[in-house]
């Protein structure tokens, strides 16, 4: 039986038989049967469009707790005046007349679910050349087009199934005990600062982390740390997606924090040849085989993004995403306001977070009412987050770096404090808020541990 009447060899994917098996399955087993697939098989997933429509009667009856039979089923169609259209009654007792056992219908359910699958990937395809027809001078959005559908064919496929607690209790109460052994020790990617990894116990997979502030304040330097620490102490893989500085930018800064040799004198080529370039080489020889990638493609969509983590994930074992920085990301549509654009491309992130199961730190920028605020504390808050309800929602972690030396005149007066900075966590979802200060060596683009302990809220 084909519905549209093609020939077989052209034929979208399917299994007719399967389809059946299901429908007879329900037929003669009922709400028992139809419980264990109505979670995950549609009736859109049916190819022969009668099939589907039997089992949305079908459905329609379990919703309101009534039998699912071929008497009731009949009788649902018939009120819907389907029942002709469907074969009439005679079709439905020959589906029926299916002897099958309860437990083969999962499998024939499968068997229909896969089958729609592979005709989504088809239906992808033909929007993806429909989309290259209609965007023939912009392949960008071309592009982004097919990805969004094709996207969309394997989400549902993606998803995880539902998890009894029993399951869940158990796996959780594995980690308990793994950290009980354990005490003290980082449970998540370390970021190298002794007090900031107390505090936050490193940084989780699944998580998304933002890291905010005003300019100049260090966020990138920051960032460059934390993935540096990362890949040299712990073997992290890390990549690193920089839109705003160049592949060669990010490696002078990451020369320059390692080696701990003056960013100026490299900026300006005044280099010493018997302290500063053997630094340099040393640096570079313990860079050249950490396990760092850099992609600095500007203007990156989420979808581009999300594809290179991917393959990088299944190629490399990948264990932290740093983006440099979120605002500068693109979202998946032209016409989305840029409070929308920003909403998706945060959701996006957690998304990707939780999907390959690393931890993603995107920096932020911070709203210049920062700098309008009253009095003299200038400390950021998280209503100073530019476009911030989406983000502060999204983010499992979110801290904001301050160094007051940023604020102050010229002809101030030089302070013990001028050259630390405030790890200030604002938001942390499974774990406390608080304060650590951080050394901050401005022309080595390098963070120190202090000794300081941190101010808990």
């Amino acid at each position: 039986m084909n519905p549209d009447g093609a020939s077989s060899r052209n034929a979208p994917p399917q299994d007719l038989a399967a389809e059946r098996g299901v429908l007879g399955g329900v037929l003669v087993h009922g709400s028992e049967v139809l419980s264990g697939v109505a979670s995950h098989l549609k009736p859109a997933d049916f190819y022969d469009r009668r099939h589907g429509m039997i089992y949305q009667a079908m459905l329609a009856l379990y919703d309101k707790n009534q039998p699912v039979d071929e008497i009731t089923v009949t009788s649902r169609l018939n009120d819907e005046s389907r029942l002709e259209s469907m074969g009439g009654a005679a079709y439905l007792a020959e589906l029926a007349d299916i002897m099958l056992s309860p437990a083969h219908v999962d499998h024939y359910a499968t068997l229909v679910k896969d089958k729609a699958l592979l005709r989504g990937f088809i239906n992808a395809a033909h929007k993806a050349i429909e989309e290259a027809h209609a965007h023939q001078a912009e392949p960008d959005i071309a592009l982004e087009g097919a990805e969004r559908a094709i996207f969309a064919a394997t989400q549902e496929r993606l998803s995880q199934q539902v998890s009894p607690i029993g399951d869940v209790v158990r796996s959780s109460l594995k980690i308990i005990e793994e950290r009980f052994k354990n005490k003290g020790q980082v449970s998540g990617v370390p970021t190298g600062f002794k007090i900031l990894d107390q505090l936050t116990t490193g940084l989780q997979a699944g998580d998304l982390i933002i890291i905010a502030g005003r300019p100049s304040m260090g966020k990138t330097a920051f960032a460059l740390n934390v993935a540096s620490n990362a890949a040299l102490d712990s073997g992290v893989v890390v990549a690193i997606f920089s839109l705003e500085m160049s592949k060669e930018q990010l490696g002078m800064r990451l020369l320059a924090s390692e080696a701990r040799v003056s960013g100026s004198k490299i900026r300006s080529g005044f280099l010493s040849h018997n302290q500063d370039f053997p630094a340099l080489t040393q640096a570079a020889d313990r860079l050249h085989g950490s396990p760092i990638f850099i992609d600095d493609t500007p203007a990156l969509s989420v979808l581009d993004l999300r594809a290179k983590a991917r393959r990088l994930k299944l190629e490399h074992g990948l264990g932290l995403i740093l983006v440099d920085y979120l605002q500068l990301m693109r979202g998946r549509g032209s016409t989305e306001s840029r409070e929308q654009e920003i909403s998706n491309i945060s959701r996006s992130l957690k998304a990707l977070a939780k999907e390959l199961s690393v931890p993603v730190v995107a920096l932020s920028q911070l709203n210049r009412k920062v700098e309008e605020r009253p009095g003299g504390d200038k400390r950021p808050m998280l209503s100073d987050l530019r476009e911030s309800g989406a983000i502060e929602q999204d983010a499992d972690v979110i801290a904001f770096i301050y160094r007051k030396k940023v604020y102050k005149k010229r002809d101030d007066p030089e302070e013990d404090d001028d050259n630390v900075a405030e790890i200030i966590i604002g938001k942390q979802r499974n774990g406390p808020t608080g304060t650590v200060r951080l050394a901050f060596l401005d022309d080595l683009t390098r963070f120190e541990d202090l000794t300081y302990d941190p101010v808990p809220e």
